[in-house]
Formats: structure tokens, sequence, C-alpha cells
């Protein structure tokens, strides 16, 4: 009999929304679409934005900009980021910012897929110091 392990949906489970003035992308995303925008953990540059959807819906992060091409980005759930990163770099993408934790909620990378678009990983995991 022969083992079988089910595979994780590969989902969007956070996005990072880029500003040149978060004061004023708040305002704008709260207008716009109802979204609570407040500090996250006290972080002084970041804020979380609650999307207010379902549970599975995602939320994501207001931040700084920190370059005059940075765009939006989507994080998607994965199992490992070491494994996915390596994986991407295989099939000839780009890791920009390597394996990072997020204490006590998990791990992340951002990518660069073969067309030049930037995503990220995320790897959920309570233990991430």
């Amino acid at each position: 009999m022969s083992k079988t392990t089910k595979k994780t949906p590969a989902s969007i489970v956070w996005f990072n929304v880029p500003a040149d003035d978060i004061k004023r992308a708040q305002k704008f995303y709260n207008s716009l679409f109802g979204w609570k925008i407040k500090s996250f953990r006290g972080m002084k540059d970041f804020m979380e934005i609650d999307t207010g959807g379902a549970d599975s819906s995602p939320n994501g992060g207001l931040t700084g900009r920190k370059g005059g091409e940075q765009s939006m980005t989507n994080y998607i759930s994965v199992d490992s980021v070491d494994k996915f990163a390596a994986k991407i770099e295989r099939l000839g993408g780009k890791i920009c910012v390597p394996k990072t934790a997020v204490p006590q909620m998990g791990y992340f990378a951002v990518c660069q897929d073969t067309e030049n678009n930037g995503f990220g990983l995320w790897e959920a995991n309570n233990a991430a110091k």
C-alpha cells in the first residue's frame, strides 16, 4: 500500500502594499474598501491591513516604499521556504530577500520569477525566531 501525503494548496495568504506616504495610503484604502489599518506589534513603519473578509481571505501590510519601483507583493503559503527557494532557483527565478524569521509566526522570502515579477513565500511556524 503506497503512502500518500496531502499537499497544501499554494494560496495567497498575505500581501504588502508599499507607500510613499503611509498615512495617505491608509486613508485611501480605508475610504476605498473599508479596510482597518493599524500599527502592527508596535512597529514604527509597518501597519497591518485587516481586509474584514472571511478567515480564509488574506490580510496584509502597509509599509514605507524601499525603492522607486517597489510594487505590491503577494505572499504564497508553502510548507517549506527553503525547499521552494531552491526550486525557484532551479527553475530560473531569483531569491531577492532570503529566508527571514517573523518571530513566533513563521518565515518569509521575497523572490522573482523568470519574467521579473516579485512575489513572496510564507511558511507558518510558531517556533520561528
